[in-house]
Order: C-alpha cells, then sequence, then structure tokens
C-alpha cells in the first residue's frame, strides 16, 4: 500500500478535523451549496470555506459553480484510498491476533 501514502496522509489530514468529517458526512446523503453546509457550524463563511478547499484539495470533494451558487460534491472514489488501506490492517490484525490464539492453545 505504499503507493497510496502519500493520497492517504491527505486523506487522513483531511478527516482530522471534526467540521471537515461533518461536511463529509453530510455530503453523504447528496450534494450541498456552500451555503447550506456552512449553516451547520458556527464559524464565518471565509472560515468554512477554508475546510472546503482542504477537503477540495484532499480530493474528497468536488465542487461547481452555478451564478452565485457553489455545489460541494462528495468524491467517493477518494474514499476507497481509506477504505482499502483499513480493510488490509483489518487483515494484517486478525492474523496476528490468530496466530495469537492459536499459541496460547499450544502453550497453556
Amino acid at each position: 500500500m505504499a503507493q497510496y501514502s502519500e493520497q492517504l496522509d491527505d486523506v487522513f489530514v483531511a478527516l482530522a478535523d471534526p467540521t471537515r468529517r461533518g461536511v463529509v458526512r453530510r455530503l453523504g446523503s447528496g450534494p450541498a451549496s456552500v451555503g447550506d453546509l456552512a449553516s451547520a457550524f458556527p464559524m464565518t463563511l471565509p472560515s468554512f470555506m477554508k475546510h472546503v478547499r482542504t477537503l477540495e484539495s484532499a480530493g474528497l470533494i468536488r465542487t461547481t459553480k452555478a451564478g452565485r451558487v457553489r455545489t460541494c460534491v462528495l468524491n467517493r472514489e477518494r474514499l476507497a484510498v481509506v477504505e482499502d488501506w483499513l480493510a488490509e490492517q483489518h487483515t494484517v490484525w486478525s492474523q496476528r491476533t490468530d496466530r495469537l490464539e492459536q499459541f496460547l492453545e499450544e502453550n497453556p
């Protein structure tokens, strides 16, 4: 999974903030305007836009502008990087605990 290291780092950094996780969670239900998303958080619009730009630069969301309305859409494919890494970690740790369990059964 070394080839995904930089991508994975970018995604985890973006998801490290609770506001950005909230935006991703909300966008899981479908596209939303920046104004609608921002209304759920106690901050100014310029501060909120920093979060949007971070998510966009990490590839987690895409934005489009129609007139004065900027709409955000979740990029579900980018979340697959995290999903793949977590699946790999689950396999590694399952194998380790299986070996430990086998060792303990053989060496009471």
